[in-house]
């Protein structure tokens, strides 16, 4: 017997636990989330709060909603009745996030942040809750059931309560009209600062440093270009400099199975024509994205600039630390 087909079984049938929990969450939402949208909107700070593995959780959302431009942090509702609460005004709006709704911590909590003139969204997975009864907006986190054999352990509820805080920040950049500038002035370093901050043009391949073709080249002289020049690719010009195709390392491997005499026939004969192709001022977001959201991924994009050929992008030179 194969002891590896119950462990992934089971892991299939948890991961569909939760996708059903996203889906519950989904069609569950309502005016509530417009209204909650709209009242971080119009709120100086957001404050989220929460205990446990919920609270963790909430560091997350703290943590998107600052990226994107909110401004937010995580209180903890211990370290709130210890003197954090001190960091609450009259136009914040707390997040607090609680499954069973009737969390001490948070319920102690709700009294000084009323008392602060605070208003409260709550993330619960019981709407007739201590928590629910005393929000102001209240957004349905609830699920089935866990993905826990006992139903026990938080893994749906907290999905759930993931992907609302998740659609809260994206529709918040939408409102806001937060834009890849935005976003990169936030994320200077790493792979996102690289990707929103620098452009094709600062990796570009030129095209001397590219493998290059016409209509007519022989698949073997195709191949000596590509070991000369090994960008993985090999693309067809006209007598004007314009791209007519390219023909990648995945072309080959298609050819070598589809033609007895592979090394008589012409570029033109095998190329992919009129290929994906990006400007030279693109972000590197703009190419990564064309690369990997295919159906058949590419790691080269040949760059085209008023229908001249200006060279080429590798997905290892955008993904580059």
């Amino acid at each position: 017997m194969n002891t590896i087909e119950p462990i992934i079984e089971r892991a299939r049938a948890a991961i569909s636990v939760e996708i059903e929990a996203l889906e519950r969450v989904s069609h569950s939402l309502d005016a509530n989330f417009v209204a909650a949208v709209r009242l971080i909107l119009s709120s100086h700070k957001v404050i989220v709060s929460g205990v446990g593995k919920s609270g963790i959780i909430g560091q997350k959302i703290s943590a998107t909603l600052s990226s994107t431009g909110v401004t937010a942090v995580y209180m903890h509702p211990v370290d709130a009745l210890h003197g954090d609460i001190g960091m609450v005004q009259s136009d914040d709006v707390a997040i607090l996030l609680s499954k069973s709704g009737n969390t001490e911590e948070l319920v102690r909590l709700i009294p000084y942040l009323k008392m602060r003139n605070a208003k409260i969204i709550a993330i619960v997975g019981n709407l007739t809750s201590y928590l629910a009864s005393n929000a102001d907006i209240v957004l349905d986190g609830s699920v089935a059931i866990e993905a826990c054999p006992f139903n026990l352990a938080p893994t749906a509820s907290t999905t759930a309560a993931l992907a609302l805080g998740d659609a809260l920040a994206i529709c918040l950049m939408s409102e806001r009209g937060f834009t890849l500038e935005d976003f990169s002035r936030l994320h200077p370093l790493g792979q996102i600062g690289r990707a929103t901050t620098l452009c094709v043009k600062d990796v570009l391949h030129k095209p001397e440093e590219v493998a290059i073709g016409g209509l007519g080249t022989k698949f073997k002289d195709a191949l000596i270009k590509m070991s000369e020049k090994p960008l993985g690719c090999i693309c067809v010009l006209g007598s004007s400099d314009e791209l007519l195709g390219i023909l990648t390392d995945g072309d080959i491997r298609r050819a070598l199975q589809g033609y007895s005499n592979v090394l008589e026939i012409t570029l033109g004969e095998i190329m992919t024509a009129k290929p994906v192709t990006v400007g030279l001022s693109a972000p590197l977001v703009e190419p990564l994205a064309l690369m990997e959201n295919r159906e058949r991924q590419i790691s080269v994009l040949p760059v085209v600039e008023n229908g001249k050929f200006m060279g080429l992008v590798r997905l290892h030179d955008i993904l580059r630390k």
